[in-house]
């Protein structure tokens, strides 16, 4: 399978200048051919081919005055834009025919986008120097912060420039045979929730970070002094990139939690069933923020590519599985229970159950898992956090993230 390694990127003045200048050029050309493809339509005609545009608008178009520019950047990273386009028409379509879910239809990109990138492939000949540097055609070498080994050589990598103005170096690598984990015994159902983020079936409750809640007044601090920036004003592109910081270190520490929760549970579990949530549904309620905070998909998501990558098993049950109606002792239906309710007793066997654990008992259940239903019952007495569920920060200071650090 494929995974993808992001380094840090820090390029000096000249190299972030080439750095723009690539990503406009890989913009120019990917909307010209964007443009193409949409007057064929209008017109009834049939699309032009790839190799078509890209002697159009690539080599016909270097040998003019209005994009003889596109000649300073590397014709991979050209080569690549069109390859991109086709890519986002390929996906609109097979959204159409069901093969995939569904997705708009390919768009115009502007310099004013989040998120700006570019790609090298092996034929670019870029290379990482003795000294560890990137070294990228017509851009250079620029200083990357190793921050681990690649398992093995890189097939291509992406220059990308995210809103915040940092640049990243991202690097596609097939994984090596072998890396699957010794096997383990124990099996693991989770329910996924708000107050706690993760319940396991053994449990184990880790509580929700609510990293966005946490920063929400820096973050309207700092969006209100946007708003008193005049438009088009040199003060108002230094506040957004301020607010812009402060989103991105909440979305990094979100993602850091979702990576250590990740690894821990697959490392310790043969199996691990989850419940398909409908995230889309649930963030149209009033519980849309904290719905966002948890970022449900993307940890469940961490969850199915470690397992295929390390040999354990993965189930997703359906959305309609009454998890918290079913008492996991018995399994007589109880009915359907307010949210406040969170301790509730089975009325045919008299079990006292938590609501959460008993939940996850039953999507492991659910999945076939070979787990006990003895964590189901609880006393009604708040669950202590663990010594060990503590992370670190990358310089050393502890933080309360629910997990240790792989």
């Amino acid at each position: 399978m494929q995974l993808r390694y992001s380094f840090r990127l820090y390029p000096n003045g000249p190299q972030r200048s080439a750095l723009a200048r690539a990503f406009g050029c890989s913009r120019v050309v990917y909307n010209d051919a964007l443009r193409a493809r949409e007057t064929a339509r209008a017109a009834g005609e049939a699309f032009p081919k790839t190799g078509d545009l890209s002697k159009l608008l690539i080599t016909d178009a270097k040998k003019t005055d209005e994009r003889g520019w596109l000649g300073e950047v590397s014709a991979v990273v050209l080569q690549q834009s069109l390859r991109d386009l086709d890519t986002a028409y390929r996906n609109f379509f097979d959204g159409l025919k069901g093969k995939r879910p569904r997705m708009g239809a390919p768009r115009f990109k502007s310099r004013k986008d989040n998120r700006q990138a570019v790609r090298f492939t092996a034929n670019a000949r870029w290379k990482v120097t003795a000294g560890g540097d990137l070294s990228l055609p017509k851009i250079g070498n620029v200083r990357v912060k190793w921050s681990r080994i690649l398992p093995s050589v890189p097939s291509t990598v992406t220059a990308v420039k995210d809103a915040a103005g940092r640049y990243f170096a991202s690097f596609v690598v097939e994984t090596t045979p072998g890396e699957a984990l010794p096997e383990t015994d124990p099996q693991v159902g989770i329910d996924l929730g708000l107050s706690h983020f993760a319940i396991l079936s053994d449990g184990t409750k880790i509580d929700s970070p609510r990293f966005l809640r946490r920063a929400e007044k820096k973050l309207k601090r700092e969006q209100k002094r946007l708003s008193r920036k005049g438009k088009g004003s040199n003060n108002r592109t230094k506040a957004r990139i301020k607010v812009a910081r402060a989103h991105a270190r909440v979305a990094d520490a979100r993602r850091e939690f979702h990576h250590q929760l990740s690894t821990k549970i697959i490392r310790e579990n043969q199996a691990v069933a989850v419940e398909d949530l409908a995230v889309k549904g649930l963030a149209r309620t009033r519980l849309a923020k904290s719905v966002h905070d948890a970022g449900w998909s993307a940890f469940v998501s961490m969850l199915q590519y470690k397992a295929a990558r390390f040999g354990r098993t993965f189930v997703t049950i359906g959305r309609f599985e009454p998890t918290s109606q079913v008492c996991s002792q018995c399994g007589v239906k109880d009915g359907p229970k307010p949210l406040p309710i969170r301790v509730w007793e089975c009325g045919a066997c008299g079990t006292v159950l938590d609501r959460d654990i008993n939940a996850a008992v039953n999507v492991a259940k659910a999945a076939g898992l070979a787990v006990s239903a003895c964590g189901a019952q609880v006393r009604p007495v708040p669950v202590p956090a663990q010594r060990g569920e503590a992370g670190t920060h990358r310089d050393g200071h502890t933080t309360v993230v629910g997990i240790p650090a792989p």
